[in-house]
């Protein structure tokens, strides 16, 4: 028996093709994945696992990479801000946060749904800063702009985060916000504008 029809070659051609589409699949994989990505993309996800890792200086380090192979990378400064908040340098993450909103305003396409929830993520996080400070109705003025443009993302971290980092339900913007607006109603004496152990759960979002 020749070729084909010897059942050991046969089985050897079978097992040489399947590697064969195997290694062209995992070469289309990357191409598509390449194709899909722009620069300063890989520099932006090593700087979300460091802010993960509360390596707050070395994230502000790889989201700077970024920015100098892409500037205006709106991941890259959603993470340089969220860095800075973790530093503790509020009046940098303002800038940076309001830098960026102004920007996504400005070039935002309506058929972009990432863009919409960066720029969602910008108003929120910027909400946040201020509630923290104290400054209260620039906050739920924030707040309520994260709510119209993203009404998922202001509902809080999805149930994976609920499991990994949480106990309970986190707080999110959109609780936050309504429990801000109805203090505001109230007579100034009557307010309670903190509650430290839900104010403690919140938690910034990552680009």
């Amino acid at each position: 028996m020749m070729g084909l029809d010897n059942p050991r070659i046969l089985k050897r051609f079978t097992i040489l093709l399947g590697v064969a589409t195997f290694v062209m699949f995992s070469v289309w994989m990357m191409i598509q994945n390449y194709e899909g990505q722009t620069e300063g993309d890989y520099e932006v996800r090593q700087g979300d696992i460091l802010l993960s890792d509360g390596k707050y200086e070395e994230a502000i380090k790889a989201f700077e990479e970024a920015l100098t192979l892409q500037p205006d990378h709106r991941g890259a400064l959603g993470g340089q801000a969220v860095a800075l908040m973790g530093l503790g340098k509020d009046t940098e993450a303002e800038s940076v946060l309001t830098y960026l909103i102004e920007f996504l305003k400005k070039t935002l396409a309506k058929d972009d749904p990432t863009g919409r929830g960066a720029l969602a993520a910008a108003y929120g996080n910027r909400g946040i800063l201020k509630d923290r400070q104290g400054r209260y109705e620039a906050a739920l003025k924030d707040y309520i702009e994260s709510v119209r443009l993203d009404k998922d993302l202001a509902d809080g971290p999805g149930i994976v985060a609920q499991i990994l980092y949480y106990e309970k339900e986190p707080s999110s913007i959109l609780k936050r916000a309504e429990y801000l607006y109805k203090q505001m109603k109230l007579p100034k004496a009557e307010r309670l504008m903190r509650r430290p152990e839900e104010d403690a759960k919140q938690r910034v979002y990552k680009p």
